[in-house]
C-alpha cells in the first residue's frame, strides 16, 4: 500500500505540462518528447516546425484557453520520418445492376517529434510599437511649432 501512496504522490509533484493544437485540419494532444502521425506536410526529416495554432495550454495549475489560439504560444516540432498508414478498402456495389467496384488507400503521414511546448512574452513587442508611435507624434508636433 505505501508504494501506491508514494507513485501518486511523486506523480503529483511531476510538471504537468501539455497542449491542444489545430494541425492539418485536425486538434491533437500533445506532450513533450512523444511522437505523433498527422498527415503529410512538405518537409524534410530532422527539419524543425513551429505550430502556433494552440488552443489550450496546460501548464502545471495554470490553463490557458484561446479564443480561438493562445496568444504567443508555440510548440516545436521534429519531423522523424515519412510513412504510410495501413491500407483501407474501399468496396462499392449497386445490387441487382452487376455492377462492383474495389478501390484501396493508403494515406500518407508524417511522424514528428514534441520537442517543446513554449509560451512567449508579448512585452517587448509592445514597448516597440509605443516607441515607434512617439516618433510619429514628436515630428507631427515640430512641424506644427515652425
Amino acid at each position: 500500500m505505501t508504494n501506491s501512496k508514494n507513485s501518486s504522490s511523486n506523480s503529483s509533484k511531476k510538471k504537468e505540462l501539455y497542449a491542444i493544437a489545430e494541425t492539418s485540419g485536425q486538434q491533437f494532444w500533445f506532450e513533450v518528447d512523444r511522437y505523433y502521425d498527422i498527415d503529410r506536410l512538405n518537409a524534410k526529416e530532422k527539419d524543425k516546425i513551429t505550430l502556433e495554432k494552440v488552443l489550450l495550454l496546460k501548464e502545471n495549475d495554470s490553463i490557458s484557453i484561446g479564443k480561438p489560439y493562445v496568444k504567443d504560444a508555440k510548440i516545436e516540432l521534429e519531423v522523424v520520418s515519412h510513412k504510410r498508414d495501413k491500407k483501407i478498402l474501399v468496396y462499392k456495389m449497386r445490387p441487382k445492376k452487376k455492377t462492383r467496384r474495389k478501390m484501396g488507400h493508403r494515406q500518407e503521414l508524417t511522424r514528428v517529434m514534441v520537442k517543446s511546448i513554449s509560451t512567449g512574452k508579448s512585452a517587448p513587442k509592445s514597448s516597440s510599437k509605443k516607441d515607434t508611435v512617439k516618433k510619429e507624434t514628436k515630428p507631427k508636433s515640430e512641424k506644427t511649432a515652425n
